[in-house]
């Protein structure tokens, strides 16, 4: 599965942003798939998850509540809505496959270019 993020930009502290993710290729709706985040100087972490049939969703503490992972596999599509979003949350954002056995994982080391959520107060 090869992807493309878009939706990032600048927002302010309290505000909502919503980033998709166009996958290409017959199996995305076969996969579950997650969203990632890296800040400047920081290791890249989890974010958020969701099953293949998008009946499943799991996320990081720092976002529950406040983040909300979706897809379209008519669309090829994984979404992230954010809301009340935070400076902490400043990041490149990426999507990719993630391992049956933890969604926490990615599966491989592939990864798109990402897109850039910026968070000012």
């Amino acid at each position: 599965v090869q992807v493309v993020e878009s939706g990032g930009k600048s927002v302010q502290t309290g505000g909502s942003l919503r980033v998709s993710c166009a996958a290409s290729g017959q199996t995305f709706s076969s996969h579950a798939m997650g969203w990632f985040r890296q800040a400047p100087g920081k290791e890249r972490e989890f974010v958020a998850a969701i099953s293949w049939s998008g009946g499943s969703t799991y996320y990081a503490d720092s976002v529950k509540g406040r983040f909300t992972i979706s897809r379209d596999n008519a669309k090829n599509t994984l979404y992230l809505q954010m809301n009340s979003l935070k400076p902490a949350d400043t990041a490149v954002y990426y999507c990719t496959v993630v391992t049956d056995s933890s969604w926490e994982v990615p599966l491989g080391d592939a990864w798109g270019q990402g897109t850039l959520v910026t968070v000012y107060s």
